[in-house]
């Protein structure tokens, strides 16, 4: 799973993480923080309030990114008001229940994102790809096999061998219009 799809989770909740150990400006998330163990890094504050100003922005771009897939607007406002609130907290007016609220829309935000794209998952792949030659343009419509991967495509325009990239598993997840049927359905890698 690419990096892009989990980012406004990872952004949501570094972003509480780091607020938790720093007890002294969190004092809700602090608690939290020192039980287990994060309160050691109350003297790292300062950097973890731009740490947290940081990965408000990574949730942000994630759930842009998440809706650039789903195009539902909700999700994408409330994190954009969770993001907001932030900065409206950090740089014009110091309000715990406000930072509390921005985190609480963050993380639901991601949550939504997360259940949106649960349901997106086809119950059965789509079979059919079209492989684009990367070096002469040449696009073929090609059947994918269902039991196993395939590695290497010969554009028959250009005669090139194209191989998957690396963290693709096959040439239909690196040049397809669509993935392989394993990857469609959130099954891991075919090799």
């Amino acid at each position: 799973m690419k990096i892009t799809r989990n980012l406004d989770k990872i952004g949501s909740f570094g972003a509480v993480l780091a607020a938790a150990m720093a007890p002294c400006c969190f004092p809700l998330l602090g608690v939290i923080g020192t039980a287990l163990g994060l309160g050691a890094m109350e003297r790292f504050a300062p950097q973890l309030q731009y740490a947290v100003q940081i990965l408000v922005v990574v949730a942000w771009v994630g759930a842009f990114v998440a809706y650039r897939e789903h195009r539902l607007l909700p999700p994408l406002g409330l994190a954009s008001i969770g993001t907001a609130l932030s900065f409206v907290h950090y740089y014009f007016y110091f309000s715990e229940p406000l930072i509390y609220t921005a985190f609480a829309a963050l993380i639901a935000s991601g949550i939504w994102n997360t259940i949106l794209r649960m349901k997106k998952i086809p119950k059965e792949p789509v079979l059919e790809s079209t492989i684009t030659c990367p070096h002469c343009g040449h696009q073929q419509t090609e059947q994918m096999p269902t039991d196993a991967c395939q590695f290497f495509w010969d554009c028959p325009k250009c005669g090139e061998k194209l191989k998957p990239k690396k963290g693709d598993c096959c040439v239909f997840c690196t040049y397809g219009s669509v993935p392989c049927p394993p990857i469609q359905l959130n099954s891991g890698c075919c090799a």
